[in-house]
């Protein structure tokens, strides 16, 4: 079986993490199909949003993605490859690289910890089951996060609870994580997915290059000063004057009809 599941219905892509029997940690093989299936997303047209989430393991422990399988490493540290990160599959460090500007939902049940949580703030939005639970506790092993876990929860929290995480290796509970803005939304276990698609259907309801325009304006102006972001923004608003959808979305609202749009 894949270690990475992935499925289109109508415009959402849905990207399953799929090793149960490890909680669903990934192993080298693994990062590299999910840098695959982003790569999918990117390129196929008729997909305008990604959800990603993890198998159910069957059993009472559910898991999002309980990070980087810890056996793997350990087999390749003990065979005289030390904590070298060379042999990892291009894609590795989700992100770098890699730029999509289609929007993608982490859809969070269980343990979302080490490489499963930075996989999980890769994504511009994250919907948590009321079961949740996010850390990054590579600490407790002796090493730190290698996917961007020091990079993007400073920047998606305050930083000194971004440190504490960090420092203490502790989870926080969904509510706690919504408290603190790590995720968007937290909702009952059985609902997560249904949560998870209407939030998809509600983007999908939009102008599809507005929307990655949207997602591309906001990420780069993060690294830069305002008045560089704004000549960012300015660009995108230019390209998107020239667009059919552009066009479409005026006219449409014009008539009192909902628009249809064709990402084009």
């Amino acid at each position: 079986m894949p270690s990475v599941l992935y499925e289109k219905k109508g415009k959402i892509a849905y990207i399953t993490l799929n090793r149960p029997e490890s909680l669903n940690a990934m192993d080298m093989d693994g990062w590299g199909q999910l840098a695959k299936a982003w790569i999918n997303v990117r390129d196929d047209p008729e997909v305008w949003v990604a959800i990603v989430n993890g198998a159910d393991t069957g059993t009472e422990r559910k898991a999002f993605c309980a990070g980087q399988d810890l056996k793997e490493i350990g087999s390749l540290m003990s065979g005289g490859g030390g904590g070298s990160a060379e042999g990892f599959p291009e894609g590795f460090v989700l992100g770098k690289g890699i730029e999509v500007w289609k929007p993608f939902i982490a859809a969070i049940s269980g343990i979302a910890t080490g490489g499963g949580l930075e996989l999980a703030m890769m994504c511009d939005l994250r919907i948590a089951a009321e079961d949740a639970r996010l850390g990054l506790r590579e600490v407790k092993q002796g090493v730190m996060p290698g996917g961007g876990g020091t990079q993007r929860l400073p920047r998606l929290i305050p930083f000194c609870k971004a440190l504490e995480i960090l420092m203490t290796a502790d989870f926080v509970n969904a509510h706690e994580a919504e408290r603190l803005g790590l995720v968007n939304k937290v909702v009952a276990t059985d609902q997560l997915m249904a949560e998870a698609e209407a939030l998809a259907n509600r983007i999908c309801d939009n102008g599809p290059l507005a929307v990655r325009a949207v997602k591309e304006a906001a990420y780069k102006g993060t690294e830069m000063p305002l008045d560089k972001g704004i000549e960012i923004e300015q660009q995108l608003v230019q390209g998107l004057f020239s667009t059919q959808d552009a066009m479409e979305g005026v006219m449409a609202f014009v008539a009192k009809r909902k628009a249809e749009y064709k990402a084009a």
